[in-house]
């Protein structure tokens, strides 16, 4: 499902990844952890189409990222769900409106956009917070309101760069909660993170950059 061979990025001629190969198998739950400036943020990049690597191939839901044309990527990114640690969520939106947006933009009928809204806020418990703004939320709820915002297009691949840094040990628990439901549902996770806590004694493979470069894999 995610499969990177080979793959190297550099901004200025300073190397950021160096010749990372991997793989995420269809369905799986996994991780990707290092220091700061390991690398971590700009594979998310490259695997989200943000940007593309300078040599090797990057294939993510059955397509050869590095060789879709502008047209298609739009296509593509329909297939991934992505949760930032910053939220990018729309402050002048309510929350309702936020998660509803990615079906009014593919053109879903409000009867369809109002049920799959409700049944997403209904999955990260926040029900009864549709109508409020995201500013007047927590920061577990607003990153709560992010993961609805990301599973509503039903995508195949869900890419969560550091969701629990600016949360709480609880709020963290109830967010790997989610994920963990997510995964259960099909659908493939990504998770790049600092914290240790998240991945200990679960059983998922590990992922370890370090200076660009790929260090090794743990189970």
């Amino acid at each position: 499902m995610i499969e990177l061979e080979n793959v190297s990025k550099a901004y200025d001629g300073q190397e950021a990844l160096s010749n990372i190969s991997l793989r995420v198998e269809r369905g799986e739950m996994a991780f990707i952890t290092g220091p700061s400036g390991a690398g971590k943020s700009t594979l998310f990049k490259l695997l989200y189409l943000a940007e593309k690597p300078d040599n090797g191939t990057i294939t993510i839901a059955g397509h050869n990222a590095a060789r879709l044309n502008s047209t298609s990527i739009p296509l593509l990114r329909r297939n991934i769900g992505v949760v930032f640690q910053d939220f990018k969520l729309l402050n002048n939106k309510t929350v309702y409106d936020n998660i509803a947006l990615t079906l009014r933009i593919r053109g879903y009928v409000e009867k369809d956009v109002k049920e799959r809204v409700h049944s997403v806020l209904k999955m990260v418990s926040l029900r009864h917070k549709a109508d409020n703004y995201p500013l007047t939320l927590s920061g577990g709820e607003q990153q709560r309101v992010t993961i609805a915002r990301s599973i509503i297009g039903e995508p195949t691949v869900m890419l969560a760069d550091e969701p629990t840094g600016n949360l709480d040990e609880e709020n963290e628990k109830e967010i790997m909660k989610i994920f963990k439901q997510i995964n259960t549902k099909g659908t493939t996770v990504l998770i790049a993170t600092h914290n240790r806590a998240l991945f200990e004694n679960t059983a998922r493979r590990v992922f370890f950059l370090d200076g660009g470069k790929l260090k090794g894999e743990e189970q």
